[in-house]
């Protein structure tokens, strides 16, 4: 068993939350107490009455979100709003959310570890914001068949549009959306970029600016932060922890 504060501070410092500004309505840290103590970490992508109940089903009572529940509030607890919140006062279940800090992050950070799947390290960052990089740039040795290959077989669902170099010598990674990052690729001097998702204007611009842009899907992108976390705590506290899948194809 661990108390709910020490679990609180260990998540604030190690995702570095006080000092990486996000979105206004994210509202990082702590969404949702318990009755102080936690016997069971969890981790998901997603605030939702789906994951909340598969937690409390597991005996969670630390559950981690990469996307919270604050995004538009206030707002009445009235349907699946109090359908969230009672949940996981039912089961005695605490809420975590760390929505860019755990994106950004240079060690258990998405895109870390995305670039670590491919055997892959930061060069630099990519996407400065007033926390620091949201994403990163790593370089890249090999033809552009073989990047596709090794991420199709990460991420079945990929979509590939290739109009780029076909020997990219670097790559940019941003998870989840990649409605920034595309603009930003340009001014970064990259060509191939790695994200979750895109537009549908993207197909014609990276078409005429000449972009290699791999969809590996929003949710899929962003499974990884969540679950170093999660397991960080574990070790740490000596408490187990599991992942909460909801099997998102977007």
């Amino acid at each position: 068993m661990a108390s709910l504060t020490d679990l609180v501070a260990y998540c604030d410092q190690r995702t570095r939350r006080t000092d990486f500004q996000d979105y206004p309505a994210a509202f990082n840290g702590l969404q949702l107490a318990n009755d102080g103590r936690a016997t069971r970490i969890g981790a998901a992508v997603d605030a939702g009455v789906a994951p909340f109940r598969q937690a409390v089903a597991q005996g969670i009572d630390f559950l981690i979100v990469h996307h919270g529940m604050y995004w538009d509030m206030p707002r009445p607890l009235t349907g699946s709003a109090y359908e969230r919140v009672s949940t996981l006062i039912r089961g005695n279940c605490a809420l975590y959310s760390c929505h860019l800090p755990l994106d950004s992050h240079p060690e258990i950070g998405n895109n870390a570890l995305l670039a670590r799947q491919l055997g892959l390290a930061a060069c630099r960052g990519f996407l400065p914001s007033e926390g620091g990089d949201i994403g990163l740039i790593a370089p890249w040795a090999g033809p552009r068949a073989a990047l596709r290959d090794r991420l199709k077989a990460l991420y079945p669902r990929m979509i590939a549009l290739e109009f780029g170099s076909e020997a990219p010598k670097e790559i940019a990674f941003c998870s989840g959306s990649g409605s920034s990052a595309v603009g930003a690729l340009a001014g970064a001097g990259v060509d191939t970029l790695i994200t979750g998702e895109g537009r549908e204007e993207h197909f014609n611009r990276a078409q005429e600016e000449r972009l290699n842009l791999y969809l590996c899907g929003h949710y899929a992108t962003e499974v990884h932060a969540v679950r170093a976390l999660a397991a960080e705590l574990s070790d740490r506290f000596g408490l187990p922890w599991s992942f909460v899948a909801t099997e998102n194809p977007l």
